[in-house]
């Protein structure tokens, strides 16, 4: 018997049990080197943008303002625009957008240090990432076993999370003494665009990349639906609301604990930026943990108890235990990766808003995205608020609070019975359902 046919099952078997959806593997692959090159930058552009035309900070924050802006706009319409294009389609569009934006901004903008031209380029390149990276995300919602579902999207975020910005960044901590910091941004758009096509050519017979709502819906038509959703099904509000509190409080912390473990705990600086990498890389690997585990825990138990309750505790930690034990940085860092691990116990949402919406399941990523945009000034918001009535402490109870009232909102995350039943068979949901409802 040949090597071949021996260890062809082997391999296999480790990509069933590792939870990969195998029609699907090549497009996680080029999402990490897509979200890769996408990170490159988040390390440096602010001050680089500064000194390359943008001459104050103040101008460099408002670039890097509008793409934000068009990120998230780009987030929302991602799921909307797959329910009528497909997510293929949508990935080949933010593919395009990316690489020319890029281009633009690289090879124009910045060496005539036209300011008006890299606030455009460099903004309307907002909406590559989204495109790419969320359009994916319908087509793995879409395109998985439903009993499989939380080992997909483990496998997205931690491909997601992984590029963006923690393997971006130590790319770029790597080339940036080597080359230098323009010819970096040049081979991150080398690595995004190889990663895109390895993706699109790589993915072949999968299903729900093509059209997902039926024939009679417009494009305009399903825009409006992601927003409709929200008021014809409470419970995708429900879920928009508990994605919002996964990363709300992620983004106040990133406020005021800077100068809290900095100044005021002595950590200084480079003590502080560790603690951030722990967080994240910790995250990065609990996303993958948490997918896989909850296929066979439960979603909603595991969202309930190891995301909502769990990030209740170790958000209290993250505050609390350094500023009593003050001396013992190791402390800090171990409540950092258990904010970052817990973190990753919101993973099935994901899950949950596709299978609560079977016949929208573009919409309801919609939403979800959206939720997960308006994260980054809700917990900042907070922050403001209250900080200067409460304190630190005080905040740090308040996002507390927040997850467990999250904990508590998941009991109306039900699922519709042609989920369930989808779920029970190990078919996908749109196999299930067929072509999405016009709602």
């Amino acid at each position: 018997m040949s090597a071949t046919t021996t260890t062809a099952p082997a391999r296999q078997d480790l990509i069933d049990r590792l939870g990969l959806p195998r029609p699907l593997l090549w497009g996680f692959v080029g999402l990490l080197l897509f979200m890769i090159g996408d990170g490159v930058e988040s390390g440096y552009i602010a001050p680089y943008l500064r000194d390359h035309g943008a001459d104050t900070a103040t101008r460099a924050a408002v670039i890097i303002t509008v793409y934000g802006a068009v990120v998230t706009a780009g987030s929302w319409l991602s799921g909307a625009l797959s329910d009528v294009w497909g997510p293929r389609r949508v990935m080949m569009l933010g593919l395009g957008v990316w690489g020319a934006m890029e281009v633009v901004f690289l090879a124009v903008a910045l060496p005539s240090q036209n300011y008006p031209l890299m606030l455009a380029a460099y903004g309307l390149r907002g909406f590559g990432y989204p495109f790419f990276a969320y359009g994916f995300l319908v087509w793995v919602l879409a395109g998985s076993p439903a009993n499989r579902l939380g080992s997909a999207v483990g496998w997205f975020y931690f491909a997601f999370t992984g590029g963006l910005p923690t393997l971006g960044s130590l790319l770029a901590g790597g080339s940036e003494p080597l080359i230098g910091e323009y010819a970096t941004l040049w081979v991150s758009l080398v690595l995004v665009v190889t990663g895109g096509v390895l993706a699109l050519t790589g993915i072949r017979d999968s299903k729900g990349g093509q059209r997902l709502a039926p024939p009679e819906v417009s494009t305009r038509r399903s825009i409006a639906n992601s927003v409709a959703i929200v008021f014809s099904q409470p419970r995708i509000a429900v879920g928009c609301l508990v994605r919002i509190v996964n990363t709300a409080p992620q983004f106040g912390f990133l406020v005021f604990l800077p100068d809290v473990f900095s100044h005021d705990l002595g950590f200084g600086t480079a003590g502080w930026l560790q603690l951030v990498f722990v967080l994240g890389a910790a995250n990065i690997f609990a996303n993958l943990f948490f997918g896989v585990l909850s296929d066979r825990l439960g979603w909603h138990r595991t969202l309930r108890w190891f995301g909502c309750v769990a990030s209740a505790v170790s958000s209290l930690c993250l505050y609390f235990v350094p500023a009593h034990v003050s001396h013992a940085y190791w402390l800090a860092v171990l409540c950092a990766a258990l904010y970052g691990v817990t973190l990753a116990g919101f993973t099935p949402i994901s899950v949950l808003m596709s299978l609560m919406a079977p016949g929208q399941k573009g919409n309801a990523i919609a939403v979800l995205n959206l939720g997960a945009g308006a994260a980054t000034f809700v917990g900042p918001l907070i922050v403001a608020v209250f900080l200067g009535v409460i304190g630190p402490g005080g905040v740090t109870v308040v996002f507390a609070a927040l997850y467990v009232l999250a904990g508590v909102a998941v009991r109306w995350l039900t699922i519709p019975d042609e989920s369930q039943q989808a779920v029970a068979e190990g078919r996908t949901l749109q196999e299930a359902v067929g072509p999405e409802v016009a709602a």
